[in-house]
């Protein structure tokens, strides 16, 4: 007799991953739908961050497949 209670416990354990999976997916769709568009950087004059320059735009052409 403790046959159908295992198959049903095994039932209720895929039921819940199948709606955790779901939910987590709802969540992150839901976290990117939030954020803002995307903002090129731009290099300000006299700043001392990174700039793309000529020599690393070649980089980046010799890296790309």
């Amino acid at each position: 007799m403790k046959s159908p209670d295992r198959k049903l416990s095994r039932r209720n354990f895929l039921l819940a991953a199948g709606a955790g999976s779901v939910a987590a997916t709802a969540a992150v769709v839901s976290a990117k739908g939030t954020q803002g568009p995307l903002k090129k950087a731009e290099a300000v004059s006299g700043s001392k961050g990174y700039h793309v320059t000529e020599h690393v735009r070649k980089y980046y052409n010799t890296t790309k497949v």
